[in-house]
Formats: structure tokens, sequence, C-alpha cells
């Protein structure tokens, strides 16, 4: 299996037409239907099935195409890594970053790091702990900003400086707005929304053997995705101080938990990884602003 094969599957994949894709790819139709069909050959398995005048993806081929994605993505990166070895003033960074406030540390250190070396590029990819931390220990991400206790064994750790504090988000004329903190009391009864990673390891340390009296109505992985839902009044989002909007404006406001739960940041990266210049530098750059 070639990797220019899988750029043309993916430009399909992405295209959903033959010819658009051939196009974007600069080879004829003919040419690229040969190689996918080599593809599926290969494989043993129908990646597409072929409409009039577009493509779908089979699961096998819906499977393939994140596989596909992975690869690219590495090859990519191993290919940046060998042009920017010699490079010690530039090149390209990859982080995975959790969702928190305190991200504004690492946006300034990046922020300077950017000006003493204009060549140095970096890539962010958001997700929860789980997701960044895949991807850092499959090799796409060079370093994941997490809100979870991280295996020292396994990586190379700075805590970030401050912590997140946890709250409950809702609708300003909510009965419990009057309030300045919310008991678990409080939450009994109430559809709650909140992260997957919060609701399985951050409020448990909070309230212990009692969650299972309190109603997941859903989870979101993104903050702002479950703040539309609580502005909707459909229930009241779990989540960090200051990770969604609580102005006037916005119709939502945001009170404490009591007893206070709150959760520490890290950036981490893999011990015994082989990085490329810029990086190093980088991490030098992080130890002294934050180690």
């Amino acid at each position: 299996m070639e990797i220019r094969t899988l750029r043309y599957f993916l430009e399909v994949a992405r295209e959903e037409n033959m010819s658009k894709a051939a196009e974007r790819m600069h080879v004829s139709q003919s040419t690229l239907s040969k190689q996918l069909k080599g593809l599926e050959e290969e494989l043993g398995k129908r990646l597409f099935v072929r409409h009039s005048f577009s493509i779908e993806l089979t699961e096998e081929g819906m499977l393939l195409r994140k596989r596909a994605e992975d690869l690219i993505s590495m090859t990519d990166k191993i290919t940046a890594e060998f042009a920017a070895m010699d490079d010690v003033v530039g090149g390209n960074i990859y982080f995975g970053c959790a969702e928190s406030y305190q991200i504004r540390h690492l946006a300034r250190i990046i922020r300077d790091f950017k000006k003493q070396y204009p060549d140095f590029h970096y890539h962010i990819t958001s997700g929860d702990t789980e997701q960044v931390t895949e991807k850092l220990d499959r090799g796409l991400l060079d370093f994941a900003v997490i809100v979870q206790e991280p295996d020292y064994e396994k990586y190379h750790v700075i805590q970030m400086p401050e912590s997140d504090r946890w709250g409950l988000a809702m609708l300003a004329g909510s009965p419990l707005a009057s309030k300045k903190a919310v008991t678990f009391e409080d939450l009994k009864g109430l559809p709650l929304f909140c992260s997957e990673q919060g609701w399985h390891h951050d409020l448990p340390r909070w309230c212990g053997s009692r969650m299972e009296e309190l109603t997941l109505e859903g989870s979101f992985r993104l903050a702002y995705n479950g703040a539309v839902f609580a502005r909707e009044g459909l229930g009241y989002l779990l989540t960090f101080d200051h990770l969604v909007d609580t102005s006037k404006e916005s119709g939502l406001i945001f009170r404490p938990l009591y007893p206070e739960l709150k959760a520490d940041m890290f950036i981490i990266w893999r011990k015994r990884q082989v990085f490329t210049p810029i990086a190093e530098r980088f991490i030098r750059e992080l130890k002294a602003k934050l180690g």
C-alpha cells in the first residue's frame, strides 16, 4: 500500500466525486480510478459505493479514511521533522490541548517564542484529555496539555501555575442564580451536562459514591456546545470557570461548586522522544517559563 494511493483515496473521500478529485490531484480520472480499484483489490474490501454523480464511502471505506488520515499526518510530520533537523530557527510543533482558561499560559509562551523564531510554526488540535493523549502516544503530536494527573513514568511533565475551578453554568433566571455557590444537594434532580472526562474522573472526587444520585442529561466534548444547550434551557452545564461566556448579554451565569473542586493542568511530552532543534528549544522555553 503506497502513501500516494492513500492520498488519492482521501481526496476522493473528501470530494465525493472522482472527476473533482482527479482535477485536484492533477491526474487523469482513469488513473485515479485504476489506483482506487487496485486499493480495493489489495484490501479485499469494497471502499466506495459509486452513484451517477457522486461516490459514497462504505463502512470499510470510513474505517480506512480514519486510518489513512493518521498515516498521512504522520508521514507529513516525519518529512517536516527531517527537513527541520538542520534548521535550528524554524520548523513545526504540534500541540494537543484540552479546554481550559490556563491555555493562555501556553499561548503567551508561543507568542514570545514566535518573536525569537519567526520561522517557527505551531499547529493546535483541541480535544479532551483522552483524545489528545491518544494522539500524543501515536506520535501525531509533540506536546499535549491535559487536565488529569499524568503518568510520570511515561511522560515528561510540567504543571501549569494555576488550577481550574469547577462550577455550574446556568440561565441567569435559574432558582440557583441567587446562591453564591452550588452544593451537591442543589444538583440532585437537575438535568446536567458535563464532559465525559469530568463526569467520570473529576466529579467522583467531589461527591464519591453519590454520583449515581446525579442525572447526566448529555455529554459534550466542547464546553461551548454544552453552553448552547444550557442557554436554551435544556439543562445545567458543569464546567470550568472562564470556559463559557457568562457576560450579561450571554444570559448565563456561573456559580462555583461547594465544597470547592479544582483540577490541575499539565503539559506533557513522551520520554525518549527525538525532537527537532526547534522543539528542543521550545522545551527549554517551557522549563524556563513554567518549570
